[in-house]
């Protein structure tokens, strides 16, 4: 793609700079802010080489698919007179989009060898998608679901640095294996350390994205996210001088909740106290002349907000980690076992399409930091195995050309762990394929719960990954209880559609 070529013809085509009043991108689009979107061409801007789709809007977006939209923003501010803003994270958005681009691919490839059918079934993939998503979305209204978009936002970013860490520590792992001994080479440490960067900073990445999130500063929220896990909150460790004499500890100790300790309330308790720093520091602007600003806004919003910390958000938020991780991970996990198992991965799309399952994301992440891995997510990721043997046996059963092409271009990239197109592009509009896809990744689900029980343990590594990808961050050398996980639920998902989930007449559903 000539980037500066494409950003030259997209400039006339949406009123030139004069009506730009910002610009941005996010991972898949050029995202511009219109001053009159009446004046854009959005016919025109759909027929350029390399344009994928437009949206249309005051915020008008071009979609030109992963790893070229930042590179046509840098060709475009080459040529546009206006701001630019930092760039953004629409989660629902940027999966369409790269099943879109996987796919898309793919039909370049038959449209040049002669066939031009799967470049419209890429089409009437991302319309169903977007259409059932949009439908789905529409209904994300309340206060809950606000919250979870907030999680979403701030975590989202986050995701390349868990994957690339993430990759880094399973590349370590199978060298070790190959070559024990170069766990005593200092450059091998190194290289290992940087598979912990993320992790080890995690607090501070999310208290400064919860602040941009929530408009604060972000240099406060990142403070906010230290305050939990200072070390001077372990107290004074007791001590033996020269002479024998001991000197006793001398820990924190709250009324009614007891010892304080460092990253107390883990991921949680950065987060809210993030957000109270941003709420702290509005409030007191709005009361403080604007030139003792920098000397007041700041310090108070530091002190006031690291007493509620302490005294207030730790001990509770430490008390919400320990109850969710009793029922997810010692109650659904740990004594519910295969029927555990089979109930978390089997209820797991509902949640996805309800929009609560980006809460999960923190415990994911605080289960990370405390222990190198996550339990959830191998089972979780089932339901999506699940989807990919639905999908497989509607398409070998149906005579519809039109849904095996919208398959064939959703397939790939759900074996690969995105599932929205297979959800929202093919079971949910069919509706009972959806039933036995959750029904048959709950098997694969059971299955993983048997093997984290009698393998002694093990989980991903990192967040980001899904499907067979995940399969190189599994932790402990278990893989192999994953991917049979995986099998399972392809398996399970085909026999159950096969001869209960599909009749051709659904076809009719799609519209």
């Amino acid at each position: 793609m000539d980037y500066p070529e494409l950003s030259e013809e997209i400039l006339p085509l949406v009123g030139g700079s004069q009506n730009i009043a910002s610009y941005t991108n996010c991972m898949t689009r050029l995202r511009l802010n219109l001053h009159d979107p009446s004046k854009a061409d959005v016919a025109a801007l759909r027929r350029l080489t390399g344009v994928m789709g437009v949206v249309d809007g005051p915020q008008l977006q071009v979609v030109v698919g992963p790893g070229h939209a930042q590179r046509l923003r840098d060709a475009f501010a080459e040529v546009v007179d206006a701001p630019a803003e930092a760039p953004v994270d629409d989660p629902d958005d940027e999966v369409a989009d790269i099943a879109a681009a996987a796919a898309g691919s793919r039909a370049t490839g038959a449209r040049a060898s002669g066939g031009g059918e799967p470049v419209d079934a890429v089409t009437d993939l991302r319309t169903l998608q977007q259409e059932n998503t949009q439908k789905v979305k529409s209904r994300h209204t309340s206060r809950v679901h606000g919250l979870f978009r907030h999680i979403a936002n701030i975590f989202v970013p986050i995701i390349p640095g868990f994957i690339a860490c993430g990759l880094v520590v399973a590349i370590g792992n199978i060298w070790k294996l190959i070559d024990p001994g170069v766990a005593a080479n200092p450059w091998f440490l190194v290289f290992a350390a940087l598979g912990t960067i993320v992790v080890a900073s995690l607090n501070l990445i999310v208290g400064l994205n919860t602040a941009k999130e929530f408009g604060g500063t972000p240099v406060l929220g990142l403070i906010a996210g230290a305050i939990s896990y200072l070390p001077a909150l372990a107290g004074i460790a007791a001590t033996t001088a020269a002479d024998g004499t001991v000197t006793p500890a001398q820990p924190l100790v709250l009324p009614l909740f007891g010892e304080l300790k460092p990253a107390l309330g883990g991921i949680i308790g950065v987060m809210v106290t993030a957000w109270l720093f941003t709420v702290i520091e509005k409030w007191i602007r709005k009361r403080v002349p604007a030139w003792a600003d920098l000397f007041v806004v700041p310090v108070v919003t530091l002190l006031v907000g690291a007493v509620i910390c302490i005294f207030v958000i730790m001990p509770i938020s430490g008390l919400l980690m320990q109850g969710i991780n009793w029922l997810l991970i010692d109650f659904a996990l740990e004594r519910g076992g295969v029927i555990g198992g089979y109930l978390l991965s089997s209820l797991f799309l509902p949640l996805v399409m309800l929009g609560i399952h980006q809460g999960l994301t923190p415990i994911h992440a605080q289960l990370i930091t405390d222990h190198g891995f996550t339990e959830l997510l191998p089972v979780l990721a089932m339901a999506g195995a699940g989807e990919v043997g639905m999908a497989i046996a509607i398409f070998l059963k149906t005579k519809s050309t039109r849904l095996k092409n919208i398959i064939r271009a959703a397939l790939p990239i759900g074996v690969l762990g995105v599932g929205e197109p297979l959800i929202y592009g093919v079971s949910l509009p069919l509706f009972y394929p959806l039933i036995t896809a959750c029904l048959g990744g709950g098997f694969g689900g059971a299955f993983v719960a048997f093997g984290i029980q009698a393998s002694g343990g093990f989980g991903a590594g990192a967040l980001g990954l899904s499907g067979v990808l995940m399969t190189a961050v599994i932790t402990n050398g278990a893989w192999l209880w994953y991917v049979g996980g995986l099998v399972i639920s392809y398996i399970m998902g085909f026999v159950l559609t096969w001869f209960f989930g599909f009749k051709e007449h659904m076809v009719e559903r799609l519209g």
